[in-house]
């Protein structure tokens, strides 16, 4: 039941962002397409009460529990990062806004991705509790081992990202060279 209710989520993430921004750009309804939008953290909220729930029922802690809590603290980290990128996208094709700008080159791009990787600490860090307080709950009554291995791959994806980001500080992405003027066909070349 979890994992399909966190399948649900994901899926209802995606619906409602993509109703909340046709009701902001397509129907000219930019404050019922807000509230749209505003109502995407309900579902995680109703992930965390039905993960905690199942757990209160006496549901042996699993790899489900320890993804609804990954889950859960990505959407918190990324959630808002997600929809206000892919608002200024929509903005930008359909109701003709300026081109959002992109994380750039060189040193702007090395900070755009250590930003990224704060973004990844926080999911982490809300992931890491929500999987320390579910160990605490079950206590000794059972096997949190599950639990625990998950508290260790959000350890390891922080490390991780931060060897990404750190490769680019390391070496820096290069803006693309202009592109070489093409020299002038020969009179009577046909081209």
């Amino acid at each position: 039941m979890i994992v399909t209710l966190i399948i649900a989520c994901e899926v209802g993430f995606w619906v409602l962002l993509a109703a909340g921004l046709a009701l902001r750009y397509l129907a000219g309804m930019p404050r019922l397409g807000a509230a749209v939008l505003l109502c995407e953290p309900l579902m995680e909220l109703v992930l965390l009460v039905v993960t905690t729930v199942d757990l209160k029922n006496g549901a042996e802690p699993d790899w489900k529990h320890g993804l609804a809590a990954l889950y859960i603290g990505y959407t918190v980290a990324y959630g808002h990062y997600t929809v206000k990128w892919l608002d200024g996208h929509a903005a930008h094709r359909l109701a003709g806004g300026p081109k959002p700008p992109g994380p750039g080159y060189g040193k702007a791009r090395a900070v755009h991705e250590w930003k990224l990787w704060l973004r990844t600490v926080v999911a982490a860090a809300v992931a890491l509790g929500l999987l320390q307080a579910a160990i605490a709950y079950v206590g000794d009554a059972g096997d949190v081992s599950s639990l625990k291995a998950w508290q260790y791959g959000a350890l390891r994806a922080v490390g991780i990202h931060a060897l990404i980001a750190a490769t680019y500080t390391i070496w820096p992405k290069k803006a693309p060279a202009a592109a070489e003027e093409r020299p002038a066909p020969l009179a009577g070349s046909g081209r």
